[in-house]
């Protein structure tokens, strides 16, 4: 399920200060805004990263949008084909985890 972007407003709490590097640890105010994103529900949290992703994918590779195109089709194609078997996330993060805990 795809979130809306939230569109960024005019309220200044979530702009960063003039002063603040990109390198310099999490200011007071960005650890305040973090607890306040965490508290908000699992939607609007994601929606919340949707748009703070995509503000950061600001240049479009057009060889990668056609390429990741082909196989969004290809992979519809074999879904539709039932050429494979769709597995549930659940099942997928299990798998993940127990593979990350066994190379510890």
């Amino acid at each position: 399920m795809r979130h809306p972007r939230i569109e960024a407003t005019s309220d200044r709490r979530f702009a960063p200060k003039r002063e603040q590097s990109y390198n310099h640890d999490m200011s007071y105010d960005s650890a305040e805004i973090l607890k306040e994103a965490l508290a908000l529900p699992a939607d609007v949290r994601a929606a919340l990263a949707d748009s703070l992703l995509g503000s950061l994918d600001t240049e479009v590779d057009e060889d990668a949008e056609a390429a990741w195109q082909i196989e969004i089709e290809r992979r519809v194609a074999e879904l539709d084909s039932q050429g494979v078997s769709p597995v549930p996330w659940a099942e997928v993060r299990s798998r993940l985890m127990a593979t990350l805990h066994n190379e510890r």
